[in-house]
């Protein structure tokens, strides 16, 4: 098991661009006014800092703005730095099942050639962009001077032909290039027959209403659908066949971003002022903005990252449609930036993305009840009890509620009523997480007033010495360990606490058949053993119910594989430290 986290990287060492596309996401933002930064300084500073967090960025790619408007020697020392770091790091990255390539950027390709001898010695890989047709990228991408640009690029791109980088180029579809649909069709051609372009590795990407000034509008889903059945009516068996059945709407299947439950988990953009979003889409959007890498800490980021994300998805609630959906592990509800654009609950390109499932033979999710509950349980824990898979499986053998049912303790230590749990003054009754329907996950800080809440009989119901009892607590950090001779992989145990009958008697509580106890400071007190991906387990029992459930398990072999897992009554938690959390 690796104690790294890897992430993908897009760093942005300049925001001036060149070019004044009309309908820019970046709109006004297109210089450069980051003079006391030096570009290759943040880079620096970035990737030792997210080491030193054992934070390792598998893929360096570089973004803007525009990248070739750099000088020459900073172009050049970027370069240098990402290569020599792939060089130095090829057997961590590769070692988690990851891919080491080349130093990549991402250009508009209008001023390549300045940059074309460090092009060549460091076999950068190019990532273009034009518009398709040819006959209207003159009209939405011109430099700050109204000049045209399509000609230049051209040219620049000829200068590749020599070289032996991967070279591909993208183009975004709206309905104003679908209208053109056969000259992008020849256009295409042209780019295969007559440029050194990998039209193979071609990608199309859809476009979506943001900010492009009124000058496009989005594709319907059904003219995606028809766009694309359009490609591979012209292109399936042809040269350019690996293309139109892979690159060209990668995008939309499982290789791409949207295939993971928190996108904040995995991608970032870092700009040269050290602000970081989280990708292109969201740059220079508050709502994607996790911190900065000079002013806080890479814990910080992270942890805003991540609950940026779950809220953006959680806030939209829970496609119906989605929760019948067979390719759900596929798509896991799309892009959430869009999704906060459109206010929609399901990705734009829902119909599309079917398409391609279905043409590209993805298997259908034989358990979709599972990964739904799964889903949902991660990102909308409030709906988890609705999309809960009720299956009874004829065990052939007494059932765990069956067991209960006739064991008197074991009522006590699996009672939905035994403990409530107070996260400021809002009230959780606990349940055993073995039997539990839905998944709670809370939030919790340094400023949170947290009380659990015990049964007062159960201290002395089936307990020879009430007095020796005492309420028992764990905390287990959702970070995962190998435990004892069997090997197993466990949460890790932080602590343990008993609290004794006689100190809880002692304690005011506002709930008469209730013991009350307050465990703020407890919980405060181990916060830098809680983990910062994974949700932390808080468990509740009391010293004597607690053994006999293993008395239980050594008489019983039916209790005692049914409840290999503590059995006691928790609820899950993340720790926010509310003083770096960035608003």
């Amino acid at each position: 098991m690796s104690d790294y986290k890897f992430m993908h990287l897009l760093y942005v060492p300049t925001m001036a661009c060149n070019m004044a596309c009309k309908y820019c996401y970046l709109e006004d933002n297109t210089k450069d006014e980051w003079g006391k930064y030096k570009a290759i300084d943040t880079l620096k500073f970035a990737i030792e800092k997210f080491k030193k967090s054992n934070v390792i960025p598998f893929n360096i790619s570089l973004h803007g703005g525009e990248v070739t408007t750099l000088s020459k020697d900073e172009f050049h020392n970027l370069i240098e730095y990402i290569d020599a770091y792939y060089k130095d790091n090829n057997n961590l990255i590769t070692g988690n099942g990851f891919k080491v390539g080349n130093p990549h950027i991402k250009t508009n390709l209008y001023d390549l050639k300045k940059h074309i001898d460090t092009i060549r010695k460091f076999s950068v890989s190019i990532s273009g962009s034009l518009d398709l047709p040819f006959s209207l990228h003159d009209k939405f991408r011109i430099t700050k001077g109204e000049k045209k640009t399509l000609h230049n690029i051209l040219t620049n791109i000829a200068l590749l032909e020599t070289i032996p980088n991967k070279k591909k180029i993208s183009a975004t579809i709206f309905k104003e290039h679908y209208k053109y649909i056969e000259e992008i069709i020849n256009d295409i051609k042209f780019l295969d027959k007559s440029t050194c372009l990998d039209m193979n590795d071609f990608n199309f990407m859809i476009g979506f209403d943001y900010n492009s000034n009124g000058l496009l509008t989005p594709l319907t889903e059904e003219e995606q659908v028809k766009f694309f059945k359009r490609m591979h009516k012209e292109f399936d068996g042809t040269n350019l066949d690996k293309g139109v059945n892979g690159a060209w709407f990668n995008e939309f299947g499982p290789e791409y971003c949207t295939n993971c439950d928190n996108c904040g988990e995995k991608f970032f953009l870092l700009e040269k002022n050290g602000d970081i979003y989280s990708c292109v889409r969201g740059q220079k959007n508050k709502d994607f903005y996790y911190g900065n890498i000079y002013k806080d800490s890479v814990e910080t980021i992270l942890e805003n990252a991540k609950i940026k994300i779950f809220k953006i998805h959680n806030q939209l609630s829970f496609n119906a449609e989605c929760s019948k959906c067979e390719y759900l592990y596929l798509c896991k509800t799309g892009c959430p930036f869009v999704k906060n654009v459109y206010k929609s609950n399901k990705s734009y390109t829902c119909k599309l993305q079917l398409e391609l499932y279905q043409q590209r033979n993805y298997e259908k999710d034989a358990y979709p009840d599972e990964t739904t509950y799964e889903y949902v349980s991660k990102l909308h824990p409030s709906l988890i009890e609705k999309y809960y898979p009720n299956q009874e499986p004829n065990l052939g053998y007494p059932s765990l509620e069956k067991i209960i049912e006739e064991d008197s303790r074991l009522k006590y230590l699996y009672d939905n009523n035994t403990f409530i749990l107070s996260v400021d003054d809002y009230k959780y009754f606990l349940e055993s997480q073995i039997l539990r329907k839905k998944r709670e996950i809370i939030y919790i800080s340094d400023e949170s007033k947290i009380k659990i809440y015990l049964d007062k009989k159960v201290m002395e119901a089936e307990c020879d010495y009430p007095q020796n009892n005492s309420l028992y607590i764990m905390v287990l950090s959702g970070n995962l360990i190998q435990y004892g001779d069997e090997g197993r992989i466990k949460q890790e145990h932080i602590m343990s606490e008993q609290i004794y009958k006689g100190v809880l008697e002692k304690n005011e509580s506002d709930l008469d058949e209730y013991f009350c106890y307050d465990i703020s400071n407890m919980l405060k007190e181990f916060k830098k053993y809680y983990s910062k991906d994974n949700p932390n387990n808080l468990f509740f029992t009391t010293n004597a119910l607690r053994d006999y459930h293993y008395t239980k398990q050594k008489n019983n072999a039916y209790y005692h594989f049914q409840a290999i897992n503590l059995p006691f009554q928790n609820i899950e938690f993340y720790y926010v430290e509310e003083e770096d959390y960035v608003k």
